[in-house]
C-alpha cells in the first residue's frame, strides 16, 4: 500500500528507480549540503542576525524547501540559502549599503515575490535571453572569487595588510595554523572525491582546532534561548528603509542574480535526469523557496550544485528531495553542536566552493575585447569592492558603452539598455546624496 501511494505520488517506476534507491540518494545529498547549516549562519550573523536564529532559520527554511520542490515538480534538487547571496546579504546589504538585517530580510521577500511572478510567467526566459553569456558567467566567477577572500580571510590566511590592502596572517597563531591544516585535508578529501567530504573537513576541522586549543566544548550547551532567538528572526522582515534607494537597489541587483543563478542550475539539474519537461515547475519551486527565505529569516535559497551527488547515486525523484528535507528537520536536535564549529572548519569550505565557480571563466569569450573587458571587470571589482552589487554594476554599463563604440548597439538588448540606465542612475544618485 505505502510502495503504491509512492507510486502515484512519485512515479518511481516510469523514473526507473525505487523507494530505496530515492532514499539513499536523499541521505547522500543531506551529508553533502549538511554544513551550509553552519556556514550560512556563520555568515548570516555577521549581518546582525543573531547566530542560533541564523542556524535554525537555515534548517528549518532548508527542510521546508526540499520537501517543497519534492512535492511541487518531483525532482531531486535541493534547495538550500545559496553561497555567494548570503555574502551578498551580510556584507553588500548590510556593511556597503547601510541596511538594517530586517531590511534586508525585505529585500529578499520583495525579490522572492518579483522572482515567484517571473517564475510562473515567461518573462524570466526573456530576461536571460536580454543578458549576455558573458556578464552571467562574470557574476559567478567573481562570486568565486569573492567567496574564495572570504575563505582566506575567515581562516586568518591573509589579514588587513599596514602597507598594503593585504597580507598574510600570523601563521604562527595556533587558529591560523588549523586553518592551513584543515585546509590541506579538504583539499585532499575533495580531489580524491570523497562521498561528504565537506562534511568530513568540518569534523577534521573541530578535531585540528580542538588538538590545537582553538575549540571550546565548555560551550556545548543546549537552551531554550536558542530558539527564544529565532523568535527574534522568524517574520522579522522589514520595509522601513524600503522608501530610500538603496532598498530598491538591492532588491534590483538580489533579483538579477538570483534568476541567473537558478536558471542555469535549474536546467541543468532537469537535464540530468533527462526531464527537461520538468524545468518550469521547478523553477517555480526555486521563486517560492526565495520568498519563504525572507519570511523565515535566511539569504534566499537556490538550487544547490550539490543536488549533483543526490543525482550521481541514483535520486531521480521528488521523493530525494524530501528525505534530505526530513533529515533537515532532524538537525534542529544538533544545534549545539553546530553552534560551536571554528572558523578554521569553514573557511575550506568557502576556499573550495570559490574555485568550483571560478571554472566558469571557461566559458568567457577571451578573443572579443568587448565581451572580455566587461567580464573581467565584474570579475575583480565583485571582491576587490566586497560589492557584488558594484561589481555587476560596472560591468553592466561598461558593456553596452564598448559595443555601441564598435558600432555593434544594436547586439545590445533593450531589456540591457534598460538595465544599464537604471545602475548608472543608481550612481548618480549616490553621488549626489
Amino acid at each position: 500500500m505505502k510502495n503504491s501511494l509512492l507510486e502515484r505520488v512519485f512515479k518511481l517506476t516510469e523514473s526507473g528507480t525505487s523507494p530505496g534507491r530515492e532514499v539513499l540518494a536523499g541521505f547522500v545529498s543531506y551529508f553533502t549540503i549538511v554544513y551550509i547549516a553552519v556556514v550560512n549562519g556563520l555568515i548570516l550573523s555577521e549581518g546582525g542576525i543573531p547566530m542560533e536564529g541564523a542556524i535554525l532559520a537555515t534548517v528549518l527554511l532548508s527542510a521546508v524547501s526540499c520537501i517543497l520542490v519534492g512535492f511541487w515538480s518531483n525532482v531531486p534538487i535541493i534547495l538550500v540559502p545559496g553561497m555567494g547571496l548570503n555574502a551578498f546579504f551580510s556584507y553588500t546589504m548590510v556593511h556597503s549599503m547601510g541596511l538594517s538585517w530586517q531590511s534586508a530580510l525585505g529585500v529578499v521577500f520583495v525579490s522572492g515575490l518579483i522572482f515567484t511572478f517571473l517564475s510562473f510567467s515567461r518573462f524570466s526566459i526573456l530576461l536571460s535571453e536580454s543578458i549576455p553569456d558573458s556578464l552571467k558567467e562574470a557574476i559567478t566567477v567573481g562570486l568565486g572569487l569573492f567567496l574564495i577572500l572570504l575563505g582566506l580571510e575567515k581562516g586568518g590566511i591573509v589579514v588587513k595588510g599596514e602597507a598594503t590592502i593585504l597580507a598574510l596572517g600570523d601563521f604562527s597563531q595556533p587558529q591560523v595554523i588549523a586553518s592551513i591544516l584543515t585546509v590541506l585535508v579538504a583539499f585532499i578529501l575533495f580531489i580524491r572525491n570523497v562521498r561528504g567530504n565537506f562534511l568530513i573537513t568540518i569534523i577534521a576541522g573541530c578535531g585540528i582546532a580542538y588538538g590545537l586549543g582553538t575549540l571550546d566544548l565548555s560551550q556545548l550547551s543546549f537552551q531554550q534561548s536558542d530558539f527564544k532567538a529565532y523568535g527574534e528572526v522568524f517574520g522579522a522582515f522589514s520595509f522601513e528603509q524600503a522608501a530610500g534607494v538603496p532598498f530598491w537597489t538591492a532588491v534590483f541587483s538580489l533579483t538579477m542574480v538570483l534568476v541567473f543563478e537558478n536558471i542555469g542550475l535549474v536546467h541543468g539539474h532537469v537535464n540530468s535526469i533527462k526531464k527537461p519537461e520538468l524545468y518550469q515547475k521547478a523553477f517555480q519551486s526555486t521563486g517560492l523557496s526565495v520568498l519563504l527565505s525572507g519570511i523565515f529569516g535566511s539569504s534566499p535559497t537556490v538550487a544547490s550544485v550539490e543536488t549533483a551527488a543526490g543525482v550521481a547515486s541514483g535520486g531521480r525523484t521528488g521523493l530525494t528531495a524530501i528525505t534530505t528535507g526530513v533529515l533537515f528537520a532532524a538537525s534542529i536536535f544538533f544545534i549545539p553542536l553546530i553552534k560551536i564549529i571554528p572558523d578554521s572548519a569553514i573557511a575550506p569550505i568557502l576556499i573550495i566552493i570559490g574555485i568550483l565557480m571560478l571554472q566558469n571563466i571557461k566559458n568567457l569569450e577571451l578573443k572579443d575585447f568587448s565581451e572580455a573587458i566587461p567580464a573581467f571587470l565584474t570579475i575583480t571589482l565583485i571582491p576587490f569592492t566586497y560589492s557584488i552589487a558594484d561589481g555587476m554594476a560596472i560591468g553592466f554599463i561598461v558593456y553596452p558603452l564598448l559595443k555601441i563604440t564598435l558600432g555593434k548597439g544594436k547586439d545590445v538588448s533593450i531589456i540591457m539598455y534598460i538595465i544599464a540606465g537604471l545602475f548608472l542612475a543608481n550612481f548618480f544618485v549616490n553621488i549626489m546624496g
